[in-house]
Parts: structure tokens; C-alpha cells; sequence
């Protein structure tokens, strides 16, 4: 039923934020005519389209991926293969990403070309049990196809900035009676297109940050094992924690792909440690109850997550010990 709810509040995401570019462009259609929609339409068609043909290649450039073979890494193949048949998906092409952070990630344009990926550092940091949970995590997230919604979402605001800034220029620089008489009307579309932007961006982290939440509870039906998912996470952030700000800046724009957001993981350490009760390292299912049951998330932090692409940490960590 959890995870029903998950599924319907990324949908209503999506309804909404089409709904939104909808009124937007009907309204820049009933001030310059009936051709605006039809070219906005048309651009966020081309946007679309040209990130789901280059997304991957930046992916992988960007994030320095290398796939190989199950004769080099034949636990990690079998791994993905027994999630992806558990699952009902294609297996993944399987690759290794050599930024120096411990992480993991799924990418792709359909089931049939996905792609899953972990860090060295993350082979090395975690345990079995550990690796799967993760794993699980992104095979999830191939499974909702909801790589794909964000995908498509993501450029809703971009559209609606191109408006706000076509219009502005419009009333500023455009000639004759755009630029006396239809300047006021103009610049008031324009306004509501950057207020739109703004709100767009909002929901499309929300959405970000639900999708996490459905793949974790992916993550639990397929490894029955929450307190691995939890225990990874824990270990991903003390990591991530460490990395320097040069690597952090060097995968900033790709912090949504990441399991766990390496921009936020010293932050996130801190209101996380007090999981490991026994400080071996890990969270145990005796540890993720007892922390379920006392941990809050300051306010102050709930609302510095409206603008972050991943959860709160200990949001998802208390999620999670629903599941034992």
C-alpha cells in the first residue's frame, strides 16, 4: 500500500506539472497569438528528445564509466542479473564509474538500455548484503521507469524560463507597439512565467525526491532486508563525507542519478550517526528500529529539503524500518 501511494504521488507530479505548462502556454498564446504555443511545443519536443539521445553518452562521459565483463567482476554480474530476474526487467549493462566517491546510479532510455553503475569506492566500502540492497535501489528505479519522468519533467522548467526570458526581451526590446502599448501585458506573462519556473523546479524536486522513496521500498521487496539499505546508506554518506569539494564539484550535475547526495553527506553524517548505536559502522535491524523510533528531522532541515533532490536522510532511514 506504501508503496502504491509512492507511485500515485509521481504520477500527480506529473499531472501537475503538464497541467502547468498547459495554462502557461495558453496564456502566452492568448497574448501574442495563436503560433507561440505551437513553437514551445515544438522546443520542448526538440529538448526532450535531445536528452534522451545524449543523456547517456554525458552520463558516461561525465561520470568517467567504464562497463565490463562478468570474467572481470563476476559477483557484481550476478547480482544485477539475479535483481533484474527478480524484478521481470532485461538484465543492465554493468559498468564502474572511477569518480573517487562511493556511490551508485542507473541511467538509460528504456528498459532494454540500462545501464547500472557503482563507484570503485563502493565495491570496497560495502558488504554483500550491502552491495545488493543498493543495487536493488537502482534496478528499482529501471523498473518504475522513473529515469524517464524526470527526464521529461526536468524540462518543464526549462521551458518556462525560455518563456520568461523570450518575453522579457520581447517587452523590452521589441519594436513599435510591443514595446509602448503591449510592454505592461507582456511583462506580466513574463512574470508569471518566472513564478512558474520557480514553482516547476520545486515540484520536480519533489518528485526527485519521491522517486528515491520508491526505490527504496523497490529496494526492500526485492531483498527483503531493509536495515541493508539503511546500513549502505549510512556507509555511502560517511564516504561521500570525505570526498573533497573539487570532486564534489566535478558531479554536481548529476547529483539527482546518485543513490545518495553526495552535496549534502556532512550534513547528513551528523544527523545520521546517532544510527549506529554500537559505532561499528553499520546499522543493524535492532539499530534501524531503535533510531526509527526516536529521530526527528529539524525543521529547519525539513524545509532546506524542499530544494534538494534526494530525501533526508534520516526521513529515509525511518521510512525504511516501516518495512521490518
Amino acid at each position: 500500500m506504501r508503496t502504491f501511494f509512492l507511485h500515485v504521488r509521481l504520477w500527480a507530479c506529473v499531472i501537475l506539472l503538464f497541467a502547468v505548462i498547459y495554462g502557461l502556454l495558453v496564456l502566452v498564446a492568448y497574448a501574442l497569438g495563436i503560433g507561440a504555443p505551437v513553437f514551445y511545443a515544438v522546443l520542448a519536443a526538440v529538448i526532450v528528445g535531445a536528452q534522451f539521445l545524449m543523456g547517456p553518452k554525458i552520463v558516461e562521459w561525465t561520470m568517467r564509466v567504464r562497463y565490463v565483463s562478468e570474467l572481470e567482476y563476476p559477483e557484481l554480474h550476478w547480482l544485477v542479473k539475479d535483481l533484474a530476474r527478480r524484478a521481470g526487467i532485461p538484465k543492465p549493462k554493468v559498468g564502474i564509474s572511477e569518480v573517487p566517491i562511493p556511490n551508485a546510479f542507473a541511467f538509460g532510455t528504456s528498459k532494454r538500455k540500462a545501464r547500472v553503475c557503482v563507484t570503485r569506492r563502493l565495491l570496497e566500502m560495502l558488504n554483500k548484503d550491502e552491495l545488493e540492497a543498493v543495487l536493488a535501489h537502482e534496478i528499482s528505479h529501471i523498473k518504475h521507469r522513473d529515469m524517464l519522468v524526470i527526464t521529461a519533467l526536468s524540462v518543464i522548467p526549462m521551458i518556462c524560463y525560455f518563456v520568461y526570458y523570450s518575453l522579457f526581451l520581447s517587452a523590452f526590446f521589441g519594436g513599435g507597439r510591443s514595446r509602448d502599448e503591449g510592454s505592461l501585458p507582456t511583462l506580466a506573462i513574463a512574470f508569471i512565467a518566472f513564478l512558474v519556473y520557480l514553482i516547476s523546479n520545486l515540484i520536480v524536486l519533489y518528485a526527485s525526491r519521491v522517486r528515491e522513496y520508491y526505490a527504496d521500498a523497490g529496494s526492500v521487496e526485492l531483498t527483503k532486508r531493509p536495515y541493508s539499505l539503511a546500513s549502505a546508506l549510512y556507509k555511502i554518506i560517511h564516504g561521500n563525507a570525505k570526498a573533497s569539494d573539487e570532486t564534489l564539484k566535478a558531479v554536481q550535475g548529476l547529483r539527482a542519478f546518485f543513490a545518495s547526495d553526495p552535496a549534502t553527506a556532512r550534513r547528513d553524517l551528523t544527523d545520521l550517526r546517532e544510527a549506529d548505536i554500537n559505532r561499528d559502522g553499520r546499522i543493524s535491524a535492532y539499530e534501524l528500529e531503535t533510531f526509527a523510533q526516536k529521530a526527528k528531522v529539524p525543521l529547519t532541515e525539513r524545509l532546506m529539503e524542499l530544494f534538494s533532490t534526494h530525501p533526508h536522510p534520516v526521513s529515509r532511514v525511518k521510512r525504511l524500518a516501516f518495512y521490518l
